[in-house]
């Protein structure tokens, strides 16, 4: 309970669409703002996904992804993380094209296969900003997102070894923990590394405390203290179960790839209103927040120095 917590922020995904809220970040300097105030309310790591700046979907270019990055960068300290989880439909190449072109601190990476279900929204709403939403929805009913072995240590090797990224592992069920486990037993993850814990998504572990109390028991027998464990939860479970994360000594993360909502039925206007929310709860408990320098020395990271933009 000693270390201060550090606060992720996932500013804008690849999950919701432009026509479930109107202040999702879409545009490159939408992305660099919601990116900056976010850092400035207090996240010490901004986790990055590209969409398309005329019709938000989720795109993998790598011009649009520098058109973010550099600037994002002088803006602010913070750790910045690319996703290679991209956006449902993309082919492993697409989905790691920025961070290896551009060799970030940190990038996401999914340790396992999942059935990622977020069909259920598309029932939710009559009109539509763009044609490309409802299919986007629609057919993740028919869906796996693929994260195999092989997948997972061609990533290992082509990101982390040639380029010094550290990774943000993402879990999303129990084997995926053990998934994890396969790849350090073989030395080709070495600690301090950083586990995400995912709850809520339907496909994937749901939004319980007593998994959440589970999880964090089965990581500690794998691990032990080689490793910081954050937590994040879909919809309406984010705050609570990042709270409870923050209670049990974790890290947590926040953000609109995560939830459009700051409390019931009220929308998020920004990033940065839900990191100042979650860090009042957090001091509010006698915690402190990390800073970015604190973030990288405990996570080993490389620095923004060494990064390719």
């Amino acid at each position: 309970m000693s270390q201060s917590v550090i606060i992720s922020c996932a500013v804008t995904g690849g999950i919701h669409t432009p026509t479930m809220s109107p202040y999702l970040p879409v545009t490159p300097e939408e992305i660099t703002d919601a990116a900056i105030g976010a850092s400035k309310a207090g996240a010490a790591i901004i986790h990055l996904h590209a969409r398309h700046p005329e019709t938000g979907k989720p795109d993998p270019r790598v011009e649009t992804f520098e058109q973010f990055l550099s600037p994002i960068k002088s803006g602010c300290d913070a750790i910045i993380n690319i996703s290679t989880g991209g956006g449902l439909g993309m082919s492993r190449e697409e989905r790691i094209l920025a961070a290896n072109t551009f060799a970030p601190e940190m990038a996401s990476l999914n340790v396992g296969s999942l059935n990622f279900g977020i069909f259920p929204m598309a029932n939710k709403y009559k009109e539509w900003q763009h044609d490309w939403e409802p299919e986007f929805l629609k057919m993740t009913e028919d869906f796996i997102f693929p994260n195999t072995f092989t997948d997972i240590e061609f990533i290992l090797k082509e990101l982390g070894q040639k380029h010094g990224t550290r990774f943000e592992f993402e879990w999303y069920d129990l084997g995926h923990l053990y998934n994890l486990a396969y790849f350090v037993d073989r030395k080709m993850i070495e600690p301090p590394f950083f586990v995400q814990m995912v709850f809520g998504v339907l496909g994937g572990v749901g939004a319980d405390l007593d998994n959440l109390m589970h999880m964090h028991t089965i990581a500690n027998k794998l691990f032990g203290s080689d490793y910081e464990w954050s937590v994040l939860a879909a919809g309406r479970h984010q705050m609570p179960f990042a709270t409870q994360s923050a209670m049990l000594g974790g890290n947590l993360r926040v953000g609109l790839e995560d939830s459009l909502y700051i409390r019931r039925g009220q929308l998020a206007k920004s990033n940065a209103e839900q990191v100042e929310n979650i860090r009042t709860i957090v001091e509010s408990l006698g915690l402190q927040v990390a800073s970015p320098e604190e973030a990288r020395e405990r996570l080993n990271l490389k620095g923004s120095h060494l990064v390719n933009f």
